[in-house]
């Protein structure tokens, strides 16, 4: 309903327009789909969705209207474009003087008549109407705005065979052709096919690698990398440069990496491409990283914790102070889990900062803070800064050296909750690594509460899953037995089109959650090594990233082969 559905909720029970049975009762199937508590609440008809946006309104001290006869007219279509109000879900409804009066459905999403302030350069006024009168005025403001879909845009790519066609998207042919020479439209066209196929096929990086004699074009999905079709090597050069200028390079400089970055929207949805790019013998290679912000929406659930794992997440975050670490790889999610992270504590009467390099994700309701070490603003001095600004709760993006560890755990001691991540290979290590980097044993042992190991496994394919019997030697290499998995089935996916054949669709992650106790406590202010931690984590109750992995492959959401594949250099 909201961008802070458990405060809605909140203010619900505390006015008595639901019961904490209802509530309770709603949660639970809410659970089991796409949707929130309120959601499910107004769509069982437990509370009318004007009631909530009523006394929501009253809490923010907004008006609640019924917008269903606004007469359209020019003049209200000409107040705020068509891509600016579809961005923000709002309508014109009049202006006075320098002040305009919008319509919103969401009341708590306050940073909107920010944005729409800083965009206009006028006053704004709120008041709220239900999303579906805002829909259907929308509509009729901005017609064109919804008369083709993705599927319509889709078929107008290019097959990558050289041939050249329309992106199909006004709003990004226009971000393309920024800066274009007269000739160029053939190869921004293309430019814009690689990205919107990359898009429409969910990947998560692009690569571009010139090889000697072709020029080869990979999509990193589902964290594996996939060749595509690849244009003649002779637009090598052309291509490149494009893209160069797309995220702001120096053109001429091709003897030293560079970074960049391209912000785009494609049907309404938001992203940010990290651009970097790398000498090599046969030219630049550019690798873009896909930052999708409707991936912020991702909730606990969706991230792939089974519930008694998400529950003793929750309480873990719920916490008033201390550190909680998420570690892992490069690419193995571990800021996508602290963005969930921050975005299920996100209420208004708590503020949080990050620290960040760079800043990924813009966070609504959230103070985010750019790390640039070329000024002098490194992880450490923003966060002596940040800790004057009295926030309950900080985000650093990464822990990396002695100086920037003993801010947080000063801040952590101090009465902040501070969330971060390492670079290790699974949660114990984390206690290892901090003790290496040069922190006290008594200091971490204070203020560390928690850390959380976690890798991403490929997600069955819905539409083509299937029961299978596995061998015996799966059950053997995954540490189980026949008689452990009978009556239990197991699943596989076939592969259809959706999936691209490969019987797979999606990533959730598997997770290693290593919470202290006395015990440990005492153990790392002795010193102990990493397997004893090891050995007294799991008798404190911790599951291994091989055994969530197991439980996942029993629950259908994996395969045997992908929990292999990951955890195979995690297990002794």
């Amino acid at each position: 309903m909201t961008s802070n559905d458990d405060y809605v909720l909140q203010v619900l029970l505390e006015h008595h327009k639901v019961t904490q049975d209802q509530a309770a009762k709603a949660a639970s199937r809410a659970a089991a789909g796409d949707e929130s508590v309120v959601d499910r609440l107004i769509k069982e008809n437990q509370i009318h969705e004007g009631d909530v946006l009523s006394l929501m309104a009253n809490v923010f001290g907004m008006e609640y209207v019924d917008i269903s006869k606004v007469e359209v007219t020019d003049e209200l279509r000409n107040q705020v474009a068509g891509d600016l109000a579809k961005k923000y879900g709002i309508v014109p409804l009049f202006r006075s003087g320098n002040m305009l009066t919008v319509a919103i459905g969401d009341p708590t999403n306050m940073d909107v008549l920010d944005s729409l302030r800083y965009a206009l350069g006028c006053d704004i006024e709120a008041v709220v109407a239900s999303r579906t009168q805002i829909q259907t005025l929308m509509g009729m403001l901005y017609p064109e705005q919804s008369a083709s879909d993705m599927e319509n845009l889709l078929s107008e790519i290019g097959t990558g065979d050289g041939t050249i066609s329309g992106t199909g998207d006004a709003a990004l042919d226009q971000q393309l052709a920024a800066g274009a020479g007269e000739g160029d439209a053939p190869i921004i066209n293309l430019c814009g096919s690689i990205i919107m196929k990359a898009f429409a096929n969910r990947a998560s990086d692009i690569h571009l690698e010139p090889m000697e004699k072709r020029f080869r074009i990979r999509y990193r999905i589902d964290g594996v990398l996939r060749d595509q079709d690849a244009p003649p090597k002779r637009l090598q050069g052309a291509i490149l440069q494009r893209f160069k200028l797309m995220a702001g390079m120096k053109l001429s400089e091709k003897r030293v990496p560079q970074d960049g970055r391209i912000q785009i929207a494609i049907k309404g949805r938001e992203l940010d491409l990290r651009v970097s790019t790398v000498p090599t013998d046969h030219g630049e290679s550019i690798v873009m990283r896909i930052l999708d912000k409707q991936n912020l929406a991702l909730g606990l659930p969706e991230l792939g914790l089974l519930s008694d794992d998400q529950q003793v997440f929750e309480d873990l975050i719920k916490l008033p102070d201390g550190i909680i670490l998420v570690t892992g790889p490069t690419g193995s999610g571990k800021t996508t889990t602290l963005y969930a992270s921050l975005g299920q504590i996100n209420l208004p009467d708590r503020k949080i900062i990050t620290v960040e390099e760079p800043v990924e994700y813009q966070l609504t309701g959230i103070n985010q803070v750019q790390v640039n070490s070329d000024v002098g603003m490194t992880f450490a001095n923003a966060l002596r800064s940040i800790l004057r600004q009295a926030p309950n709760i900080v985000m650093i993006g990464e822990i990396r050296d002695l100086e920037t560890a003993s801010i947080a755990i000063e801040a952590a001691l101090t009465g902040h909750l501070v969330f971060s991540t390492l670079h290790t290979n699974d949660a114990p290590s984390a206690i290892t690594r901090l003790l290496d980097i040069g922190i006290k044993p008594f200091l971490v042992a204070s203020a560390l509460r928690a850390a959380m190991a976690q890798r991403l496994v490929r997600a069955i394919c819905t539409e083509c899953r299937e029961p299978y019997t596995p061998t015996e030697r799966e059950l053997r290499m995954l540490g189980t037995s026949a008689t452990e998995v009978s009556g239990i089935e197991l699943y596989h996916g076939a592969g259809c089109q959706r999936c691209g054949d490969r019987g797979y669709k999606g990533r959730k992650g598997i997770f290693e959650i290593f919470r202290l106790n006395e015990a440990i406590e005492r153990m790392i202010f002795n010193r102990e090594g990493v397997r004893e931690l090891r050995q007294a984590a799991r008798e404190n109750g911790m599951r291994t990233l091989r055994e969530d992995g197991i439980r996942k492959v029993l629950s259908g959401m994996t395969t045997i082969e992908e929990v292999l594949r990951i955890t195979m250099g995690d297990e002794n």
